[in-house]
């Protein structure tokens, strides 16, 4: 209880700090008001979507990996830890790190989840975050792992993190644009002045919700687009036997999942269930990501 009214708690908190911050940026900029008494200004319309769309995603993804630790609650391992379980992970991400070619190590952390999970996050490839989860320590053995953490550093070293954000924020843009220019043509034309303005609001809410809808397809299938590379990446870093290995083991526990319904073994955000639904999936079924590994893809 106290940890998901911790999450609540940050969740809220940083995003009064991305309005205000926002909100500010926009009163430096001198951005007036885009809708005048003879219509849109196009100018001031387009820098407030870019600044409300790419800012508030790019101050979350500065914000990525302090959100990690206090959100889920990782712990960073000293490199020196005298644990040789940790120890082994600490300096397998930091082989892999020197392989892929990254400047500086990735800090590791570890946290307290049955879940079989791992990700990477951070603001640039220098300054990364590479954490897994005590359930996936516990039900995969030491190759597995390896296939795992090559896989998160693939995607530090593709930079996946600033891209995926770079998408998201400009698919923000987009869609805050859209909706205000469609809202205005579809009710200020119609309506007299003392009427239009609420109702405009609520055109534009409906519509900034279908067109996200619309833009999550885009986000969902670029992301699973970058997923194949990292197991690529991850192949050419720490061996294609091992990031199949990995992959089956994921595919038996989520399967297990399946048969037993304990959703703490869901992992990964692993795309599953009707075809449609799959169109939202920011990962590939396994299946198609061992196939592909197979085929030397």
């Amino acid at each position: 209880m106290f940890r998901l009214a911790k999450r609540l708690f940050l969740f809220f908190a940083v995003n009064l700090l991305v309005i205000i911050t926002l909100s500010f940026t926009l009163n430096i900029l001198g951005i007036r008001p885009y809708l005048e008494a003879r219509g849109i200004n196009y100018v001031s319309l387009m820098i407030f979507c870019l600044v409300w769309g790419m800012g508030g995603a790019f101050i979350s993804l500065a914000l990525s990996r302090i959100m990690a630790k206090w959100m889920m609650g990782v712990s960073l391992i000293d490199p020196n830890t005298s644990n040789p379980e940790l120890s082994w992970l600490v300096n397998t991400v930091h082989k892999l790190a020197v392989s892929a070619g990254l400047g500086k190590m990735p800090e590791v952390g570890i946290y307290d989840s049955p879940e079989i999970n791992a990700f990477a996050t951070g603001p640039t490839r220098n300054r990364a975050l590479v954490a897994v989860s005590a359930g996936l320590l516990e039900h995969m053995d030491k190759d597995q792992i390896e296939g795992v953490l090559a896989h998160e550093v693939a995607h530090v070293a593709n930079g996946d993190m600033v891209t995926m954000t770079l998408l998201q924020g400009i698919i923000n843009a987009i869609v805050m644009f859209l909706a205000r220019v469609i809202a205005y043509f579809l009710v200020s034309r119609r309506s007299s002045d003392d009427d239009s303005p609420g109702m405009r609001y609520l055109v534009t809410f409906v519509l900034e919700i279908f067109l996200s809808f619309l833009g999550m397809l885009v986000v969902a299938a670029f992301s699973r687009y970058r997923e194949y590379r990292a197991d690529a990446g991850g192949a050419a870093l720490a061996g294609r036997g091992k990031m199949i290995s990995a992959l089956r083991a994921l595919l038996k526990t989520v399967r297990y999942a399946d048969l037993t319904g304990k959703e703490s073994m869901a992992s990964f955000k692993i795309s599953s269930g009707p075809k449609f639904m799959r169109l939202f999936s920011t990962h590939p079924p396994l299946e198609d990501r061992i196939a592909r590994l197979e085929r030397g893809l």
